[in-house]
């Protein structure tokens, strides 16, 4: 993937026609649906939240010299990572199943914190990698080979346990693109509604601008969204976009996902290795994929960003600061990767609990009326929305999780009516359908969601920052 460089606002209202919108910080994307319907039941999310639950109070119980981290295999089993028979049959006992490793815990993270000390080269990342107890470092087509000689030496010094990968395309931050919030440097993506009790804010990612940017829903700067208040970037990949008019408005705990619909965004959560997540992004809409590593590094060009989650869901550029969720759980926003949605690629992201932490502030979530009557478990509410107090989610067996409890979203259907005259079989000839088919279906769909984005956009910022 090729480093996206930061464009004019002319230019990213230029892509305006074939991206995502903000509707009061929730993203309408042209999504790209995942292979599962979202459903509206919640007892995968029940049965998640104790499943992975058991895996993470086991290591805790057991420390970290004991233990070399937790994750959800293929059936949704906890798994336990150990390093001796004894802390084995503890695993064991309480109904999780145990692996044996010869590095602990411990070990990985003295094997990571030498790798932070020793020269900083761009274009190189590590992560732990539970299952095969190893400390996996990449290089991607940047780093020239002097430099990655001098990362494998360091490696080779720590131990074998520190593996070593090259990969393909260059990791970047998935700064601009076809963006719902546009300021003099270009645009970003609206992660979550978050709020202090006072005031609402859109919490999206640190790279997306410094403390100070202002925001806007228009190329004239008429209509301001926001200012962003707080920023950190390298270190973290987070920052606070407060809403100009103080508050995030309806639908705020909505993420939409395409298609007329969103998911309710119930509590906040951290993610599992193994666990099955869902990333929506206005460049390349809904995507799923798997939680791969925790507390990743990634040397970007810009800088170092520690304390990420490694996954393999793809994006590209214009999907940085979008939402990635669970069973209607937020887990965190996109912060960069490598490789691209046609061949696949590494996205790392901003975990949300940390920033909510650091930030002082709380997720917007559904009232507990509103998720009820959606099929889905709120957190409790006490004046300002609380996330959920569940540290975990969606640990169940992968094929069985969805994005969360699907919402009706609103937006402009009128075109719908002409995409179904334009691919109905009855009202084209059999030979124009086979030969032009496929090409007036994927110009059909391009104008369909563009007109029905723009009209969205235009009525709900008329409405409200009008």
């Amino acid at each position: 993937m090729r480093h996206v460089r930061r464009r004019t606002v002319r230019r990213a209202t230029r892509l305006a026609a074939v991206g995502g919108l903000l509707l009061g910080g929730v993203m309408v994307t042209q999504a790209a649906m995942a292979s599962e319907t979202p459903a509206t039941g919640t007892a995968a999310g029940g049965a998640a939240q104790s499943v992975a639950s058991t895996g993470a109070d086991l290591v805790k119980r057991l420390g970290t010299a004991r233990t070399a981290g937790a994750w959800v295999d293929s059936e949704g089993r906890p798994v336990v990572a150990v390093t001796d028979e004894n802390s084995a049959a503890a695993v064991r006992a309480a109904g999780a199943e145990a692996k044996v490793v010869g590095h602990s815990m411990n070990e990985l993270k003295s094997a990571a914190a030498a790798l932070r000390s020793a020269p900083r080269v761009a274009g190189t990342a590590w992560v732990m990698d539970y299952k095969s107890n190893q400390v996996v470092v990449r290089g991607d087509r940047t780093v020239s080979a002097s430099d990655w000689g001098r990362m494998t030496d360091v490696a080779s010094g720590i131990g074998s346990f520190v593996r070593m990968e090259r990969t393909e395309g260059t990791f970047t931050t998935r700064l601009n693109g076809a963006q719902p919030i546009l300021s003099t440097g270009g645009r970003c993506s609206a992660g979550f509604n978050v709020t202090n009790g006072s005031n609402d804010f859109i919490l999206t990612a640190g790279h997306c601008g410094p403390t100070g940017s202002d925001w806007f829903a228009d190329n004239q700067g008429a209509q301001q969204v926001g200012r962003t208040v707080n920023s950190t970037f390298p270190g973290s990949d987070f920052s606070l976009v407060q809403y100009a008019g103080g508050k995030a408005g309806a639908g705020a705990d909505i993420v939409a996902i395409g298609d007329g619909n969103g998911v309710r965004i119930t509590g906040v959560g951290d993610a599992a290795v193994g666990q099955r997540v869902f990333r929506s992004g206005s460049t390349t809409g809904l995507r799923d994929g798997e939680v791969t590593g925790l507390d990743a590094t990634v040397n970007y060009p810009e800088g170092t960003v520690s304390g990420l989650i490694e996954t393999n869901v793809c994006a590209e550029s214009g999907d940085s600061g979008g939402p990635m969720f669970s069973e209607g759980v937020a887990l965190g926003v996109t912060s960069g990767g490598s490789g691209d949605c046609t061949t696949g690629g590494t996205t790392f992201f901003q975990p949300v609990t940390k920033a909510l932490a650091q930030l002082g502030v709380q997720l917007i979530v559904a009232a507990p009326s509103e998720a009820a009557q959606n099929g889905a478990s709120p957190a409790p509410s006490e004046g300002a929305p609380q996330p959920s107090s569940s540290p975990t989610q969606a640990a169940v067996a992968p094929g069985s999780v969805t994005p969360g409890s699907t919402t009706p979203v609103t937006g402009d259907t009128a075109a719908v009516s002409l995409a179904a005259r334009l691919t109905d079989p009855r009202n084209i000839g059999p030979g124009l359908l086979v030969i032009a088919g496929s090409l007036v279906a994927l110009v059909a769909t391009r104008y369909i969601r563009a007109e029905q984005d723009r009209k969205a956009y235009q009525r709900h910022y008329s409405a409200n920052w009008g």
